[in-house]
């Protein structure tokens, strides 16, 4: 390359930086500037509340109680035993 040219990439090269330099960004001038009504000790007060007041059970969520039964557990074996020796039950892989 001849000096003429390595001039003239310089050059050009100067030109573009000179007009491509950013600055730094500022966000917050975007950001929309409101006032609030309450004071910070409101807000507080009833962040505080929600959290001692909060509910565990999500919203349509209820579980019905349990029922009560009159049969004990070997009772309920005992029966279900009975059913699969009478083939009223399916017993096993052939039950597929």
């Amino acid at each position: 390359m001849t000096a003429k040219s390595l001039l003239a990439i310089a050059a050009v090269a100067a030109a573009f930086s000179a007009t491509a330099q950013a600055g730094e960004a500022d966000y917050a001038s975007n950001l929309p500037q409101f006032q609030g009504q309450r004071t910070r000790a409101e807000v507080r007060a009833d962040g505080t509340w929600a959290a001692q007041n909060r509910n565990p059970e999500p919203a349509g969520s209820r579980i019905a109680a349990p029922l009560k039964s009159s049969l004990t557990a070997q009772a309920v074996r005992a029966d279900a035993a009975q059913a699969v020796r009478l083939g009223q039950i399916a017993h096993g892989e052939a039950a597929i």
